[in-house]
């Protein structure tokens, strides 16, 4: 993959967004469909031109692809519908990144559109008794990587609570987030338990809303006339899964993010010094602090203080979550993943306007999905 990126360069195009809410009567293609026509726009390209699409969903039911992209004209366009939990989105970009990189495509689109309700988790359906009916849920793992987290750099709840107010803040100022309100220490550690020491305000919201991207060829930039100025180069893309680990359950997630992340370091060619924008997965805010130490953006048992002094914030040393992240911006599944990538796009070419991160020109995506899985993405500017 690597190699053919660099034979073939792979670039975002176009981004839209349907702005993340809770729950409505809007149909899902209404959403996808605002998002995939923000893209095209955009780009400045008709729906003719896109001879391929992979849409991210893990809640809506088959075949939800063709019935939405039936509406914007019967074109004959390949159309493949992904699944990987809270990673769907990236997923899907991962699929068109590779069918452009590889010379099948010229032209495809990747999108996320989700309503929350409707999914089932096959971990409950796998033919084994568990310890407990909490065994899979997610707040559940989170808590217990909080609870050792916490415990073993002798730290008290407010230092992960202060993910939220953070990404709160940055939500705020991002049109397309479902919290635009921000948050002070004293509201997130006042609002309900929800397990453990996470709170209501450190566990992202379930909702809906959708994202796209055009990812394209420099071809077809060229054929096209897109604008190459606001083209994003995709640098790297990674995807892998848990490995067997002894000892806590709860560091699997971080190796899994580390793997993954230096995975993509290596084939961009770049060190985590070089980022400026890294969007990464905090359903619970742990996950923030575990995580950039996980991508050694900060030395080992340093997440919390580089956080508390600023470094993460926008305008600091690399900007994490500048969208609001899932705790503000919202997590509706399918479209997250690709909602990060247009969200890096946006800063990289400098129109994050009112959270602009200054000279933002290179940011890592990163997600993780229930499994478990994990996909990295690095975009840089292409100028």
């Amino acid at each position: 993959m690597n190699t053919l990126m660099k034979e073939r360069p792979v670039f975002v195009a176009g981004i839209g967004l349907h702005p993340y809410q809770f729950i409505s009567e809007i149909p899902y293609v209404a959403l996808g469909l605002r998002a995939v026509r923000e893209a095209l726009g955009d780009a400045g390209i008709a729906w003719a031109a896109v001879e391929s699409a992979y849409v991210g969903t893990s809640a809506i039911g088959m075949a939800a692809g063709r019935v939405m992209l039936q509406h914007l004209g019967s074109t004959g366009l390949a159309v493949t519908q992904v699944e990987s939990a809270s990673a769907s989105g990236c997923s899907a970009f991962r699929q068109a990144c590779m069918e452009v990189a590889s010379g099948v495509s010229d032209v495809v689109l990747a999108m996320g559109v989700d309503k929350f309700g409707g999914a089932h988790r096959a971990a409950d359906k796998d033919g084994l008794q568990h310890l407990t009916p909490t065994a899979t849920l997610p707040p559940v793992k989170f808590a217990l990587m909080a609870r050792d987290y916490l415990r073993r750099h002798g730290l008290r709840p407010e230092a992960m609570a202060r993910v939220a107010v953070k990404n709160h803040s940055n939500a705020a100022l991002n049109p397309y987030a479902q919290f635009r309100k921000p948050r002070t220490l004293e509201q997130v550690m006042a609002s309900p338990k929800v397990v453990g020491d996470l709170t209501v305000q450190q566990c992202c919201p379930r909702g809906e809303g959708a994202a796209a991207v055009i990812v394209m060829s420099e071809r077809a930039i060229k054929r096209l006339g897109v604008d190459r100025r606001r083209a994003v180069r995709v640098l790297a893309s990674v995807a892998c899964s848990e490995t067997l680990q002894h000892g806590e359950e709860t560091s699997a997630a971080a190796e899994m993010v580390r793997h993954s992340t230096m995975q993509a370091y290596e084939q961009a060619g770049i060190g985590p010094r070089d980022l400026d924008l890294v969007e990464l997965h905090e359903a619970f805010s742990i996950e923030e602090l575990v995580y950039t130490e996980a991508m050694q953006l900060c030395p080992p048992g340093a997440g919390a203080a580089w956080l508390e002094r600023g470094a993460s914030a926008i305008g600091g040393e690399c900007a994490v979550n500048a969208s609001g992240g899932l705790l503000g911006m919202g997590h509706p599944t399918g479209p997250t993943g690709v909602g990060q990538i247009a969200e890096i796009t946006r800063q990289i070419r400098g129109e994050a306007h009112g959270r602009q991160h200054p000279g933002a020109r290179l940011g890592l995506a990163h997600m993780i999905g229930l499994g478990s899985v994990a996909f990295a993405h690095v975009l840089a500017a292409s100028h």
